[in-house]
């Protein structure tokens, strides 16, 4: 896609949504912007699970169950061993391998008092954001490590994760055309694509007013995808938990490393790398479904063509990470591909991007 003045090109697009520097192609810029930031990691654990931002490690400096280490810009959650001593006999499961034996359940009472903490000082906007909702952080071998309050998930930059949905429809449009032999004319039929897109609240703490994809929200500790859809779904486009169960297809995951804005909610330069399970849910005519708000968050719904959709997309109207959604929704139906874009490699690359953290291991439940 070939840019206008003005508007922005489908690389434009990952460009907003996956800017932090790649390691792969630009090192110097991505050793540079690394060495801003602190590593946060666990006790006795060489997995890095985010980067924090110094004047947010440094409001940590000399608070119990945290060491800042200056020398190794290093961010460490250590929480002292009980009175008690774990041993292999009593540990809890989830507890640290070869570290303090803290468990899941006692890191996470630690990051939310640390949270509570943060937000009664008052220094922190992307706090004012707060939702009282938990993300899940997951250790090298995808065990749940702690719960964090999704309002401060991005004061440590953690890897998140959430669920996007595009719900569409298709019809075939009829023309007649001159065929040139005996029988003069002839019928050709063009598959049509119209996508559900919802206008964003213009209260909402984040990206007020923007479009946004037909269903999205993020997961919470303990809740499975699909669930997590499903839940969504009904929640903001008031589709039947029926329908969405029986007739969703799971097609994979958009992945990108996001340096936030104040669109975002808060103050600039917090990372976001996140990773979104991605469905497609088709209705057909005989549904007789139109989506519509059922809760604040959305102003309302519009059916709108593929072209009005990338028109849209190329003045910026679109949330940052539902676009890439988009993109990926148009490779997967043919509606993008190395003949009509230039970039195609590139972009099919970048918003798959992988992390430098430890992840979800998918097809098992995490306990919360």
């Amino acid at each position: 896609m070939e840019g206008r003045p003005g508007l922005r090109t489908n690389l434009d697009l990952v460009n907003e949504c996956d800017n932090f520097p790649h390691h792969e192609t630009d090192p110097t810029a991505y050793d540079a912007r690394l060495s801003t930031y602190y590593a946060f990691r666990l006790s006795r654990s060489s997995s890095t699970l985010g980067y924090v931002l110094p004047f947010v490690a440094e409001t940590l400096r000399g608070v119990p169950s945290w060491v800042l280490d200056d020398d190794e810009g290093l961010l460490i959650l250590h929480i002292p061993q009980s009175a008690t001593p774990s041993s292999p006999a009593n540990a809890s499961s989830d507890s640290e391998p070869g570290s303090t034996h803290a468990t899941a359940a006692e890191r996470s009472a630690v990051m939310a008092s640390t949270a509570a903490a943060m937000r009664a000082t008052g220094a922190f906007e992307v706090l004012k954001g707060w939702r009282d909702e938990l993300y899940p952080v997951y250790g090298a071998q995808g065990e749940l490590l702690f719960s964090i309050e999704r309002a401060a998930s991005p004061l440590f930059g953690v890897v998140t994760y959430g669920v996007h949905m595009t719900v569409f429809t298709k019809s075939v449009s009829t023309s007649i055309v001159d065929s040139g032999g005996e029988f003069g004319s002839k019928k050709e039929g063009r598959e049509q694509i119209k996508i559900w897109v919802p206008r964003r609240a213009k209260t909402k703490q984040t990206y007020g007013g923007f479009l946004d994809n037909s269903v999205a929200g993020g997961i919470a500790a303990g809740e499975p995808a699909f669930e997590c859809l499903v839940r969504e779904a009904e929640e903001e486009a008031s589709l039947p938990a029926e329908l969405v169960r029986r007739r969703t297809k799971a097609v994979g995951t958009v992945s990108y490393f996001h340096v936030r804005d104040k669109m975002a909610g808060g103050e600039a330069g917090f990372l976001q790398p996140e990773c979104q399970f991605v469905y497609d849910l088709e209705l057909k005519e005989e549904d007789r479904l139109e989506l519509r708000p059922s809760d604040d968050e959305v102003e309302g719904f519009s059916l709108m063509e593929v072209e009005k959709v990338k028109e849209a997309l190329a003045k910026g109207e679109f949330k940052p990470n539902c676009a890439v959604v988009l993109l990926d929704f148009f490779i997967r139906h043919g509606l993008l591909d190395c003949e009509n874009e230039e970039n195609y490699i590139e972009i099919v690359s970048r918003i798959h991007r992988g992390f430098e953290f430890p992840i979800l291991r998918t097809g098992r439940q995490t306990p919360a």
